[in-house]
């Protein structure tokens, strides 16, 4: 059994949910890496690659806001 197949009898969390915290757990690791990215681009004075960067940090935050706010609402908490 591979974990896409995985409904919840192994791990006790339906595939919705895992598929849920999953992303919200990928896009703070995705604002962590790039927070070093951004390092890289300012070290070389590249200031678009630092503003693509910062953006999509950005949007990695806001991925996460929202995927955790659904995670409250749907786990009760």
């Amino acid at each position: 059994m591979t974990s896409s197949t995985e409904a919840g009898g192994v791990t006790g969390t339906s595939d919705k949910d895992y598929n849920l915290i999953w992303y919200v757990e990928a896009c703070l690791s995705n604002a962590l890496r790039l927070e070093s990215y951004v390092g890289d681009a300012e070290r070389e004075n590249d200031k678009e690659l630092v503003d693509l960067f910062r953006k999509a940090q950005a949007d990695s935050r806001k991925g996460a806001e929202i995927g955790k706010e659904l995670l409250r609402s749907r786990l009760g908490g």
